[in-house]
Formats: C-alpha cells, structure tokens, sequence
C-alpha cells in the first residue's frame, strides 16, 4: 500500500514537472526565435533548413534601428504616453478606489456597474467615435490625444483592482489615524498607499503594459512619425514589396525590455527585499504616522 502511494506520487510528480517543461517550451521557443532572427541578416530569416544560429550572425538589425532617428522618435513617444498614462490612471484610481471602499455616497453601485461595464465594450466599436471626439477637442496628433484615450480603458480595471486591495486593509488603520488627530486624507496618502505599494505596482505594471503595446487608437489618433509609437513603427517595417523581418525582430526586443524591467523591479519590490526583511510594513507605517502626528 506505501508502495502505491510512493509510485503515484512520483508519477504525479513526474507529471507535473513534464507539463511544466512542455508549458515553459511553448511560451519560450517563440522568444528564442525572436532573439535569433533578430541577429540574422534579412536573407537568412528564410533558410530551408532554419537555423537558430547562422555564420552571419549580426547587430546589423539594432545598429538599423538605433540609428535611425525616426525609429528612436517612437521609443521616446511610448514612453512619454505609457508613463504619463501609469501615473495619471494610479492617480485617479487611488482616488476613486479610496472613495468606492471608505465612503457610501449617491448613485454608488450605479457608477460602481458602469465602471465594470466598460471591461465589456470591444476598443474597436469606440474607434469612429473617439476619433470624431479627439478631432473635435484638437487633440488629433496630440500626446494628449493618446494619453486620454488610453486611460479611459486603464482606469476601470484599476480602479476596480485598487477598491478591492483596499477593502483588505482594516478599517481600524484609518480610525487610528483620525484618533490622533488625522484626516481622511491623511489616513490614505500616510496608511493606505503606503501599505497598498503591492498592488499599486501590480496595477501599474499592467496598466504600463496595456499603453506600451496598445496598437488601435495609436495608429488612428497619429498621422506624423514624430507622433507614432512603437507597435506603430514595427508594423511600418512591412513595406509593399518587402519586409524587413530581422529589424521587425530587433525592434520587438527593444520594445520588449521595458516591460521586462518593470517585471524584474516588479519581483524585486514584492518578494526579493521582504524576504529579508524584519520589519511588518502596516506596523512600521502606522507607527511611523502615530509619531508625525
């Protein structure tokens, strides 16, 4: 009978470890292939057999995309648009998310619906409408134009996000805040952010993501290269009689580092320092506060 148990948890085991490998394949290979035809010259991307190195390896791609300046043009916009968009959308959600989990007010579950209603609305049924009103506004062209078009399909999600972390913190936090003499704006901007910095990062990394790679509105709400984003820019590689595959690879990976970077501080901030860390965040935070005040 111990002999079962033991041959079917290793065979459970073996299993698990197998569909893992299988899992971590099919999302890695792709990745790789990324990598390796970004180092090709556009001649090799099609040798029969496929190689995954080949005697041309170069950085022609990157020295292509770097060097051109209309191509680095579109980095600087992502990340003008992506972060203005990460600290707005944070901003307002922190707000909004404060009020839907503090406060009871007029119309709450009404808003509150409408709110996650918006998950629901395809982008691309707003496309005409929201280029009618950005033309309207003379935002058309415009920084601005993208970042507010981009926020409106951030902020449901976290706005939704931040109200439930908040709804885990204890409400006796705040209302050791306002014994001391505190406010409610003193309790959210000294307690509550402080401890919901998890969150915030989870949904400002999403948020980051969702701007950096949006492709739709960028492309209908920009007309000029000095205006396009990256997604934009990679799909400006495919030509009418060609295309450059390697700095379409190239370019991808550039466009791809952000993100990771963000994942690793991500990974960093979440579990590599509290790990080592001896000291309870809420408790530090709260006595930290009780002191200020």
């Amino acid at each position: 009978m111990a002999t079962t148990i033991k041959t079917r948890r290793a065979l459970a085991k073996v299993g698990v470890i197998t569909g893992l490998v299988i899992g971590g394949l099919f999302a890695g290979l792709p990745v790789v292939w990324l990598l390796s035809t970004s180092f090709k010259s556009n001649g090799d991307v099609f040798q029969n057999p496929p190689k995954l190195i080949t005697k041309n390896f170069s950085f022609d791609a990157y020295r292509e995309i770097l060097g051109n300046g209309a191509q680095v043009r579109y980095f600087v916009n992502s990340y003008i648009v992506a972060f203005a968009v990460t600290i707005l959308t944070l901003l307002v959600a922190v707000l909004a998310g404060f009020a839907f989990s503090r406060f009871t007010f007029p119309f709450q579950k009404t808003i509150n619906a409408v709110i996650i209603s918006v998950q629901a609305v395809p982008p691309i049924t707003l496309v005409i409408p929201y280029f009618g009103l950005v033309v309207a506004l003379g935002l058309y062209n415009t920084y601005s134009g993208l970042i507010l078009t981009h926020m409106v399909f951030t902020l449901p999600y976290a706005i939704i996000m931040i109200t439930a972390y908040l709804n885990t913190v204890p409400r006796e936090l705040d209302e050791s805040v306002k014994v001391d003499g505190g406010t409610s704006w003193t309790a959210l901007w000294r307690i509550l952010v402080p401890i919901s910095v998890p969150g915030l990062i989870a949904v400002g990394i999403y948020t980051f993501m969702i701007s950096w790679n949006e492709y739709l509105f960028a492309l209908t709400l920009t007309r000029t290269d000095d205006m396009r984003t990256v997604p934009i820019g990679i799909q400006l590689l495919m030509g009418q009689h060609s295309y450059e595959w390697n700095q379409m690879m190239a370019m991808s990976v550039l466009g791809s580092i952000p993100v990771l970077l963000l994942f690793l501080v991500f990974l960093l901030l979440l579990f590599i320092l509290p790990f080592f860390g001896k000291i309870d965040p809420a408790e530090d935070v709260v006595g930290r506060t009780q002191e200020s005040l």
